[in-house]
Formats: structure tokens, C-alpha cells, sequence
């Protein structure tokens, strides 16, 4: 087999759905596989359908909250007077330095201006965020080491 018939076959191996071919003659094989597209799939989460029965008096539902497994919370402050801090971009919130380091804030924590309270890692880089405000921390809305969306609660503060 001559080099001309072999430009000619993968010319019609590239036009044609064969994904191998093999061919044997007296001066030796050939074996001619197409290259495969790598394949991607995209997966959506399945989504929930609720049947609303129109004009049917709502039955309430009670859910039970969950224990907590230590003391009880100290009880919250008024909730009209709290002042939330939002993300400021879309990352990873970390609530420490370093693993090995403490916590930047806590329940509790005093905070003014310009303090570190948290780091959001976004594309590799770690953004220190700094309080704007000056209060004392009453929540921390976030998990450490959880993704955040840009303005998306992080702590609720009460000013001082």
C-alpha cells in the first residue's frame, strides 16, 4: 500500500462515522483510527414540582428544629437594629488565616473599621475583607469553607 492510498482512506475515514480500520496486504498493516471529540455532559439537577390545590385552606406544617447539642444560644439581639455584611464578590469564605490559626471573628467579637473579619478566595487569590463598621458580631451567616455569591449575607453585626 503506497502513501496516496493511505491519504486517501483517512480522507474517507474522516468523512465517514468508522472509528477504526485496519488493513493487511503482502508489504504489511495499516490500522487508521479518527480521533474522538472528548464528550461533554451536563447535568441539571432534578427539579421539584409542587401540586397546589387552588382554592384548598392551606394545612400548616411543623417542623420540628433541631436539638442543639451544647448550651443553649445566649439570646438574640433585636433584629431591627442588626446591620449584615455581604460578601463582596462570588469565592470561598474562609473564616480563618490558616488552618492553623484562629478564627478572624467570632460570636461575640468586637469589630471596628478596617479589621480583617474574613478572606474570600476567588481565581487563586485570597481577598482580606474588612469591616466598614464598628459593633459587635451576633451571627456568623456562612460556613468556613463554603462558597459565597457576591452580596450574600456573611454577618449580622450590632453597631455599637
Amino acid at each position: 500500500m503506497d502513501l496516496k492510498q493511505i491519504h486517501d482512506l483517512i480522507k474517507i475515514i474522516n468523512k465517514s462515522n468508522i472509528g477504526e480500520i485496519s488493513i493487511e496486504d503482502k508489504d504489511g498493516k495499516v490500522t487508521i483510527k479518527q480521533k474522538e471529540e472528548p464528550v461533554v455532559t451536563v447535568a441539571t439537577p432534578p427539579q421539584q414540582v409542587y401540586n397546589v390545590a387552588p382554592a384548598a385552606a392551606p394545612t400548616p406544617v411543623v417542623v420540628p428544629a433541631p436539638q442543639p447539642a451544647a448550651a443553649p444560644a445566649p439570646a438574640a439581639p433585636k433584629a431591627d437594629n442588626l446591620i449584615t455584611i455581604k460578601s463582596p464578590m462570588i469565592g470561598t469564605f474562609y473564616r480563618k488565616p490558616s488552618p492553623d490559626k484562629p478564627n478572624f471573628a467570632e460570636i461575640g467579637t468586637e469589630i471596628t473599621p478596617g479589621k480583617t473579619i474574613c478572606i474570600i478566595e476567588a481565581m487563586k487569590l485570597f481577598n482580606e475583607i474588612e469591616a466598614e463598621i464598628s459593633g459587635t458580631v451576633v451571627k456568623i451567616l456562612v460556613e468556613d469553607n463554603s462558597p459565597v455569591e457576591y452580596d450574600q449575607p456573611l454577618f449580622l453585626v450590632e453597631p455599637n
